[in-house]
């Protein structure tokens, strides 16, 4: 705790879009920003793009080619983004990796990857844990009256602007002005950060089995997409 609040570790915000909310669902962006520093890597999924996923997001696949708002777009396999990943975070000297909702959702898909090509200890000696900005932004602005903890609605309310969502890169992009803007402590930070095997182990602690942690994971998802809608309904 004191060399965390005397020497923090840079901070990296990512995000992915899948093909879908279910358990089972394909990477086909994953973004990564510290500061000036910029990745974006598209993959063509290996799996069909659900309809609502590709609706909000703008992905789509034809002929085995990945484009977004009807352009074609360059992709990498997604080993090779994985990898490109984690070369990324060696260059920033185990840094804390922060998203929204990444707790949920991301960390599992991502941690499901890792572990099909065998990466997920490379992966792990590159990062110092994750940071979940939802729960934190719900605790920092707990008396601030806000209906809706929606990266979008934060966005808006605090910066007084408005961007391209679900667009990984614009994502993180305002993700990374959104955090500076809530000036979370180290103290703060701290209570927060978690990691993908603390993850694991939360999973076989509360699903002893499983088929029972793969159905809670798609209820996860499910939980995801019905508060999604909830709040959508809230902003209007």
């Amino acid at each position: 705790m004191d060399s965390f609040s005397l020497q923090p570790p840079s901070t990296v915000f990512f995000d992915l879009e899948t093909t879908g909310l279910d358990a089972s669902c394909d990477i086909v962006q994953l973004a990564a920003v510290s500061g000036g520093h910029t990745l974006n890597l598209f993959m063509v999924p290996r799996r069909p793009m659900q309809p609502g996923a590709s609706r909000i997001t703008g992905f789509s696949v034809r002929r085995q080619r990945l484009f977004l708002h009807h352009r074609p777009v360059l992709t990498s396999s997604l080993r090779e983004a994985l990898v490109s990943f984690i070369t990324f975070l060696r260059m920033l000297g185990r840094p804390l990796l922060v998203g929204h909702n990444i707790r949920r959702f991301d960390c599992h898909v991502l941690a499901r990857a890792l572990d099909e090509f065998s990466l997920r200890s490379d992966f792990q000696k590159e990062v110092s844990g994750f940071v979940d900005t939802l729960p934190l932004a719900r605790h920092l602005l707990k008396d601030s009256g806000l209906q809706s903890f929606k990266q979008e609605n934060l966005v808006k309310t605090l910066l007084g602007v408005s961007y391209a969502a679900h667009n990984a890169l614009e994502d993180v992009q305002a993700l990374q002005k959104l955090y500076w803007a809530l000036k979370p402590t180290a103290n703060q930070i701290h209570q927060h950060i978690f990691t993908l095997d603390s993850l694991a182990t939360a999973a076989v602690s509360q699903a002893p089995g499983r088929r029972r942690g793969l159905c809670e994971r798609f209820s996860k998802a499910l939980d995801i997409a019905r508060e999604e809608r909830a709040e959508e309904r809230l902003d209007v």
